[in-house]
């Protein structure tokens, strides 16, 4: 069982992604934000991803940010981006490493295929 860090500031949908993420066996954590994020990275627990909307409101870069800071404070963290606008090749180019992104709205499938090529 793998332990994923949803970071999304709406409240719906970071509560629909936990119940996923649950349903496929995985343990979640949550934070709307950049520093709740950080107070889990930051943390001793088990951390095997990051989930991150890419435009979390509030950051310059949004969910660039997490990851960037996420990926300094646990080196080779995997990282699924998730947005609600189409991917562009300037937003690839912003991934961490080998960062994947999962296009709003995925179902339950999607969501699934996606972590479980992520955490491969």
């Amino acid at each position: 069982m793998s332990v994923i860090l949803v970071v999304e500031d709406d409240a719906f949908i970071r509560q629909a992604a936990l119940w996923m993420i649950e349903d496929l066996g995985h343990d979640a954590l949550f934070a709307e934000d950049l520093a709740g994020a950080l107070s889990h990275l930051n943390a001793t627990a088990p951390i095997d991803a990051l989930f991150v909307d890419i435009r979390l409101a509030k950051l310059a870069f949004g969910g660039y940010d997490v990851a960037n800071q996420a990926v300094g404070i646990r080196p080779g963290l995997r990282i699924l981006y998730t947005s609600g606008s189409p991917i562009t090749a300037a937003m690839i180019d912003m991934f961490v490493d080998d960062g994947q992104f999962l296009q709003k709205p995925y179902s339950l499938e999607q969501l699934g295929v996606s972590v479980g090529r992520l955490l491969q």
